[in-house]
C-alpha cells in the first residue's frame, strides 16, 4: 500500500486510489466539480489542481487523474496551485448569470462555495455572456442551462451510470449544451439524481421550487418506504410538510442515489384530504376521543360476542413498532390477527422467502455490484424495486453476465439474456441450471440453459435474484436451493429476494398465524367476526371482489379504520382514527435482505401551514396548540385501543419489543447501516414439492397483474407530480398467441372477467411466454378485480380483439 504526504500529513492508502480520494480519507478537502466518487474521474473541470512537490510526479497536476504513489509529497495550499484554481473559477464564472438570489441551489451550491474560497469576486471579461434556451424536461426537473460549467456530471451519470440515452452533451467548444435532443419528459426513472449531482443550479427540483433555502428546512436522515429495498434518504421539512427528499449515501444499500418513485413518493403526507382528526359516525372529533370511543365499542363487541369476534388487519407499509404492537395486543386480548397480507398467494410467497433467507446466503444491494454473474428468476427489478436494476447495471458495467428467467418482456438499462418461461415452468428451469442433465425442460431451451449454467459455474460470486410476485413457493425454495448448491461447490453465491412492501419482511417475521384478508372476509360472511379494525391498510385497493367486500363490511357491527392516508375504505368506517406517517412518527423498517433500519421523525406533525393558511401567508392567530398536533403513532393507538398503557418512550418500546419477541432481541442495537434480523431455525419452513399452482387447460390464458414503477405503489401514486408517469392500460401477449386472434400491436383488447370487463391496448412481444397475458397495474385500470399477486385463468372466448382504426 503506497504511503504519501498530503499537506504535511502522512497517509497510507490502497493501491489504485486517486490522490483526491486519498486526501478525502485523510480529511483534507480538495475542490472538485467533475469528480464524484461513484462516477469516477474524468479531469474535465481542472479545479482539483494540486502541487506535487516531490516524488514520482512533480508540478501542477489534477488530483483526480493521478493515482496515489509511494513517496509522493502533495500540497493543496501551494500558491501556484491556489492561483491555478483561482483562474479556473474565473473562466467558469465568465458566462454565469449570477442569479443566485433566485436559484434554488443557492446556499448549498458548490460553485458558490468555491467561488468564495478561491477569492473570485470581480468579472474582468467585458464581452457578452453566452446564453441558452432552457428545455422542458418534465414535471420533476427544472432546467437552467445558463448556469452550466461543463462538469459533465449529468451526462456521465445519466448515460454511463444509469444507462439511458435521451439526455447528454451536444455542441462543441463554447457552444456545449447539456440536455435532450428535443424538449420532453426524461425517460429514466432515476433522473432526479442529476439534481443532487449538479454542482450548480442547472437542474433543480421543480415540485419544491422556491419553497426555501437549505437552512430553512428541518433535515434528518431517513429510509425510503416506497419499495422493499429501504434506500437511505435525507428528508427536508418546512412548515409542517415534507418539501424534498434526496439520496443519502449508504455503503450497504443504495450508494448515493435513489429512484424517482422514492424521491417524489412523499406527497401523501402533505395532502389536504389526508385524515387529520378523528371521526365517529360522521362527526369530527379529536383524535384521542376517537380512540377512546373505538376502545369502548370494541369492548362492547367483545362482551357481547367474545374476543374472537374482533379481528385486526395491518400491512407491510406499517412500521415494525406498529406490527409488533398489533401482534401483542391481538395475542393478549384474544382478538383474531393481525392479518398482515392481502392474499394467500402473497402471504405464502413472502413467508417462504423470509424463511429461506439466512445470514450466509443474503447479500446486500451494494454487494450485488460486485457480482460476476446475476440470475433473476421471476423478478423485474426496474418495476418492482428500481434501485436494484441500478445495482445490477453497475455489476454489468464491471463485466458481469446477466440472465433472466421470466414470462414478461423485460426492459432493463443493460444487456441481458432472457429465457422466456411460463411461471409454472420456472422451477424446472432452475433445476436444469443446477443439474444440466435433467430432462424436465423443453428441448428448444436445453442449449440456452446449458450455456447459462456453464457461465454460472465459471464465475466466483454469482447472485440469484428471485421475485415473489409471480413466483410460487417451489420457485422461491428452488432459488435458495440453487444458491446453497453453488456455495457447496465452492462459489461465494448470494441470494436476493424482492418483496411487495417496505416492511413485508418485518410482517413475515412476526406473522405466526398465516391468515390473510381473504380468510377474514370468509369469517365475516359466516358471522364469526363482528368488529374489524383496519390499521394502515386498504382492503378496497387490494381485495378483488368489490361487491363481496361491500356486503361483508355491511355485516359488521363495527368498522374502525386507522391510517395516515386518505384511503377509500375510510369512507365506510364507523370510526376513523388518524395516525402519523413515517416522517412524523419515525419507525423501523426491515428491508428484503432482513436489514432493520431506523428512520427518525423529520418534524412533529400537524396540519401544514399551507393548508391552515388557505394557501396564503401563515395565519396570524396565536393558538396554544399545533393544528392536528394530537395525532399519535399507530403503535400507541394499538395499545390504547386495547385499553392498555403503551411504553412511555420509543427506547422503552424497543426494549419491550426485544423482550417480547425473541426474533427482535437485537432491535435496539442500531448502527447507521441497520442490523440484520432472521427467522430462528425452528420457524423455518422446509421445501415443498409443489407450489399453489393453477393449471391451465388448452385454450386458456394465465392473466398476471404485475408491478409498474409508477402508478402502482399506494403511496407514490398519490403524488401529483408522478401522475403523468403511470403506464396506460395495456395487455402484453406473446406474438405467437396474437396470430391465433389475427391481432396486431396496438389493437384494442377486451377481457370479460367475472367482476366486469377490462379494456386495454394490446401490445405484442416475442419474449412473452405463450399462454400468458401480462397487465401492468396502473391507476386508470380496475386491476383489483383479478387481485394483486394472484393468477387468473381467462378462457379464450372471454378475449375480444378489435382492430385499431
Amino acid at each position: 500500500m503506497p504511503k504519501l504526504i498530503i499537506d504535511n500529513r502522512e497517509i497510507e492508502v490502497p493501491e489504485g486510489i486517486k490522490v483526491i480520494e486519498a486526501a478525502d480519507r485523510a480529511g483534507i478537502y480538495i475542490p472538485r466539480f467533475c469528480y464524484y466518487a461513484e462516477l469516477g474521474a474524468v479531469g474535465a473541470c481542472r479545479i482539483c489542481a494540486v502541487k506535487f512537490v516531490d516524488g514520482p510526479v512533480k508540478g501542477i497536476e489534477m488530483s483526480c487523474m493521478i493515482n496515489a504513489q509511494d513517496g509522493m509529497v502533495v500540497s493543496t495550499t501551494d500558491p501556484e496551485a491556489r492561483d491555478f484554481r483561482r483562474h479556473v473559477i474565473e473562466w467558469l464564472m465568465m458566462n454565469h448569470p449570477h442569479d443566485c438570489p433566485v436559484c434554488d441551489e443557492g446556499g448549498h451550491c458548490l460553485l458558490q462555495d468555491l467561488t468564495e474560497s478561491c477569492d473570485h469576486g470581480i468579472r474582468r471579461y467585458k464581452g457578452k455572456k453566452r446564453t441558452y434556451v432552457d428545455q422542458y424536461l418534465g414535471p420533476l426537473i427544472q432546467h437552467e442551462e445558463n448556469r452550466c460549467i461543463q462538469c459533465y456530471r449529468c451526462s456521465r451519470y445519466y448515460q454511463e451510470f444509469a444507462g439511458y440515452k435521451d439526455l447528454g452533451v451536444m455542441g462543441i467548444a463554447q457552444r456545449i449544451y447539456f440536455g435532450r435532443y428535443a424538449a420532453g419528459v426524461l425517460e429514466s426513472p432515476f433522473s432526479g439524481n442529476i439534481i443532487d449531482l449538479c454542482p450548480t443550479g442547472v437542474y433543480t427540483d421543480k415540485p419544491s421550487r422556491y419553497t426555501g433555502r437549505r437552512w430553512d428546512y428541518e433535515r434528518v436522515p431517513g429510509i425510503c418506504i416506497n419499495c422493499s429495498l429501504g434506500c437511505h434518504i435525507t428528508v427536508s421539512a418546512r412548515y409542517r410538510e415534507i418539501v424534498y427528499l434526496e439520496g443519502r449515501y449508504s455503503g450497504k444499500v443504495n450508494g448515493s442515489f435513489i429512484c424517482d418513485r422514492g424521491r417524489y413518493g412523499f406527497f401523501y403526507a402533505n395532502l389536504e384530504e389526508r385524515p387529520r382528526q378523528g371521526r365517529v359516525r360522521g362527526e369530527d372529533v379529536p383524535s384521542g376521543r376517537a380512540i377512546t370511543m373505538a376502545a369502548q365499542r370494541v369492548k362492547e363487541v367483545s362482551e357481547s360476542h367474545g374476543a374472537a369476534a374482533i379481528a385486526v388487519i395491518g400491512s407491510g407499509r406499517s412500521s415494525l413498532e406498529t406490527i409488533a404492537a398489533l401482534t401483542h395486543v391481538c395475542k393478549v386480548q384474544g382478538w383474531r390477527g393481525p392479518v398482515l397480507f392481502d392474499s394467500r398467494v402473497s402471504s405464502e410467497s413472502v413467508r417462504t422467502a423470509v424463511s429461506c433467507i439466512a445470514q450466509e446466503l443474503a447479500v446486500s444491494m451494494k454487494e450485488i455490484e460486485s457480482a460476476d454473474f446475476i440470475l433473476t428468476v421471476g423478478a423485474d427489478p426496474i418495476n418492482e424495486a428500481p434501485m436494484l436494476a441500478m445495482a445490477m447495471r453497475q455489476a454489468w458495467r464491471k463485466g458481469a453476465g446477466v440472465a433472466a428467467i421470466d414470462c414478461r418482456s423485460l426492459d432493463w438499462p443493460f444487456q441481458f439474456e432472457q429465457v422466456t418461461a411460463a411461471p409454472d415452468d420456472m422451477a424446472d428451469f432452475l433445476a436444469a441450471l443446477e443439474n444440466s442433465e435433467t430432462t424436465v425442460i423443453s428441448d428448444r431451451f436445453v442449449a440456452q440453459i446449458k450455456s447459462i449454467a456453464a457461465k454460472i459455474r465459471a464465475c466466483h460470486r454469482p447472485v440469484v435474484v428471485c421475485g415473489t410476485e409471480i413466483t410460487d413457493s417451489k420457485i422461491i425454495y428452488g432459488a435458495a436451493g440453487f444458491v446453497k448448491a453453488m456455495r457447496q461447490a465452492g462459489q461465494e453465491a448470494g441470494l436476493f429476494y424482492t418483496l411487495p412492501a417496505a416492511n413485508s419482511y418485518g410482517a413475515a417475521l412476526l406473522d405466526e398465524i398465516g391468515e390473510t384478508a381473504e380468510d377474514l372476509i370468509e369469517r365475516i360472511e359466516s358471522g364469526e367476526i363482528k368488529a374489524l379494525v383496519i390499521v394502515e391498510s386498504d382492503l378496497w385497493d387490494t381485495f378483488s371482489d368489490r361487491q363481496r367486500l361491500i356486503q361483508a363490511l355491511e355485516q359488521l357491527e363495527l368498522l374502525v379504520v386507522a391510517d395516515f392516508m386518505a384511503t377509500e375504505i375510510l369512507h365506510r368506517a364507523d370510526i376513523i382514527i388518524p395516525t402519523l406517517s413515517i416522517f412524523e412518527a419515525g419507525g423501523i423498517y426491515v428491508n428484503q435482505e432482513g436489514r432493520a433500519q431506523w428512520s427518525p421523525p423529520a418534524y412533529a406533525g400537524g396540519t401544514p401551514i399551507k393548508i391552515t393558511g388557505q394557501g396564503g401567508h401563515p395565519p396570524r392567530i396565536i393558538r396554544p396548540d399545533i393544528p392536528a398536533g394530537d395525532i399519535s403513532p399507530a403503535w400507541r393507538m394499538a395499545w390504547w385501543l386495547a385499553d392498555r398503557q403503551p411504553p412511555a418512550s420509543h427506547d422503552l418500546l424497543l426494549d419491550w419489543m426485544g423482550k417480547t419477541f425473541p426474533v427482535l432481541e437485537k432491535a435496539a442495537n442500531f448502527t447507521s447501516e441497520g442490523i440484520r434480523l432472521y427467522l430462528p431455525e425452528a420457524r423455518r419452513k422446509t421445501a415443498r414439492e409443489t407450489g399453489g399452482r393453477k393449471i391451465q387447460s388448452l385454450g386458456e390464458y394465465l392473466l398476471l397483474p404485475v408491478a409498474a414503477v409508477f402508478g402502482d405503489e399506494p403511496m407514490a401514486q398519490r403524488s401529483p407530480c408522478l401522475e403523468g408517469y403511470a403506464k396506460h392500460p395495456e395487455m402484453w401477449m406473446a406474438a405467437s398467441d396474437a396470430r391465433l386472434f389475427d391481432a396486431s400491436d396496438g389493437d384494442a383488447a377486451r377481457l370479460q372477467l367475472p367482476y366486469g370487463p377490462l379494456e386495454l391496448t394490446l401490445r405484442l412481444s416475442e419474449r412473452i411466454a405463450p399462454g400468458t397475458l401480462i397487465v401492468y397495474r396502473c391507476p386508470d385500470l380496475f386491476w383489483q378485480q383479478f387481485a394483486r399477486s394472484s393468477r387468473f385463468i381467462v378462457p379464450k372466448d372471454r378475449i375480444r380483439i378489435e382492430k385499431k382504426a
